[in-house]
């Protein structure tokens, strides 16, 4: 599993490492994880020309002396300072010694200025802003992040692109857009978490000796952590023992998405699935495998779970008897606008909520936008305003609890998901598991990423059908086990 802590909690980890180290040792660590992965990336270091975008943290000190391990294996290193009275002195002094320079950030330099530089270089490092930085780049710093954009040559962002924020992974403002971050002792949340996550690249950890406490702000799931929360049946197991999942969706107007959720459920583990609603023939003539029943979900048979609200229309009576029940329930789509807040938040057993960013901004009363730039507050803040587990569909998927702790990203999904009934099948899976006995967290978390990898499978870089993704999750499955 991957863990993203806060910066209160890095700084806090670095202060105490800091006094059991020599003094400068641990920034010596980082510098050598970063000159590394520079080194990795560039090829052949020697006669390279790499840039450094040198802020007046220790970030910039970071830069700095891997500068000077680059320097020292022959490349051309030139350190452009944008505060020139506040670099970091030991950093400038070690590229100094090692060959490089060090440049004003508004000097006119022989044969063009130091956006021509930054746009000429092999490698741009960017070591502007450390992990502290809020609303994005101050204006002179601006125009060389935009030449770093437009540099023939890779980008690498020193623990965070430089503009981001990385506790919530909000973008206020210009940041710059790196190739590869090389990111130190721990993930931030700003790493994970778009919109920030695009700015980073592909993602490179240093351990740098840290010790830092159990439980994470952030935490994404990984194959072998997803592979222990499977549900697999024993010997002893039958239909019923699996569990069963109710599926009360779709309409007259929207068979389809009833359809798309039971093929999610009949692939997510649990033994059965009754479906109840009007499009009961076009399940059973896709999945006659499904129990179909037209007489509501109190006299459906009994179920483990309940799955609530895709293509329901406007049938909020359905939506309020599946609440009604003493079961788990997820609710997604119609279902979403249909439900009362205060029966939500009175049910004793779990609730997941599965919304999209315009269904969470209608919930919250807020505009769509904002929900999009600050994924991880709108989470937290439906998941506690609604006493229920929340899953924030996007282009990175967040899991949030109503009680607190980590908010689980999951990393698997692909841009080819967005695509009409991907969520209902989705919704049917997240509800197969948490028939299956999946708590709400592990049941939208486990789900997300069988999903995620199912879509990934599908597409291979085509448009797919939300169909395509669920004959994939089989696929999907076997993957994650093997």
């Amino acid at each position: 599993m991957r863990s993203a802590y806060s910066v209160e909690t890095v700084r806090t980890a670095e202060r105490e490492l800091m006094a059991r180290l020599p003094e400068g040792a641990l920034m010596q660590r980082a510098a050598a994880g970063l000159a590394a992965a520079c080194a990795d990336l560039v090829g052949r270091v020697y006669g390279s020309r790499v840039v450094l975008l040198v802020g007046s943290g220790d970030n910039g000190g970071d830069a700095l002396y891997a500068g000077a391990r680059l320097a020292r294996r022959g490349a051309g290193v030139t350190a452009v300072l944008l505060a020139p009275e506040r670099a970091h002195a030991g950093g400038l002094a070690a590229l100094r010694r090692a060959g490089g320079r060090a440049v004003d950030a508004g000097a006119a330099l022989g044969g063009g200025g130091v956006e021509e530089l930054i746009e000429r270089a092999d490698l741009v490092v960017d070591g502007i802003i450390g992990i502290g930085g809020k609303g994005g780049l101050r204006p002179d710093a601006v125009p060389l992040a935009a030449a770093a954009e437009r540099s023939r040559g890779a980008v690498v962002a020193v623990d965070l692109p430089s503009g981001v924020e990385a506790d919530t992974g909000e973008v206020r403002g210009a940041a710059v857009r790196a190739d590869l971050t090389v990111t130190f002792g721990t993930h931030k949340p700003g790493l994970l978490i778009d919109p920030a996550r695009e700015y980073a690249g592909s993602v490179r950890l240093v351990d740098i000796g840290l010790e830092l406490p159990a439980e994470p702000e952030l935490e994404a799931l990984q194959h072998a952590d997803v592979a222990e929360l499977l549900p697999v049946p024993r010997a002893e197991s039958d239909k019923y023992r699996r569990g069963v999942v109710g599926i009360a969706a779709g309409s007259a107007r929207y068979p389809g998405a009833a359809v798309l959720a039971v093929a999610g459920a009949l692939r997510g583990g649990a033994g059965a699935v009754r479906y109840v609603g009007p499009a009961g023939d076009a399940v059973i003539a896709r999945y006659p495998e499904t129990l179909v029943s037209d007489r509501g979900p109190k006299h459906a048979g009994r179920v483990q779970a309940w799955v609530t609200g895709p293509g329901a229309g406007d049938d909020a009576a359905t939506v309020g008897e599946v609440l009604a029940a003493d079961v788990p329930v997820l609710v997604d789509a119609d279902g979403l606008r249909l439900a009362d807040a205060a029966v939500v938040r009175a049910r004793r057993a779990p609730t997941l909520m599965t919304p999209h960013a315009g269904e969470a901004a209608a919930l919250l009363g807020v505009e769509r936008r904002e929900v999009e730039g600050a994924r991880l507050a709108a989470a937290r803040e439906l998941a506690g305003r609604y006493g229920a587990t929340v899953l924030l569909k996007g282009s990175t998927t967040l899991v949030a609890d109503p009680g607190g702790g980590a908010v689980r990203v999951n990393p698997t999904g692909t841009s080819w998901l967005a695509t009409a009934g991907s969520g209902d099948v989705l919704s049917g899976l997240a509800g197969s598991l948490l028939a299956a006995g999946l708590s709400a967290v592990d049941a939208a978390s486990v789900g997300a990423y069988v999903h995620g990898l199912a879509g990934r499978l599908a597409a291979e870089g085509a448009p797919v059908g939300a169909h395509d993704v669920a004959d994939a999750v089989p696929e999907a499955w076997r993957n994650v086990l093997g």
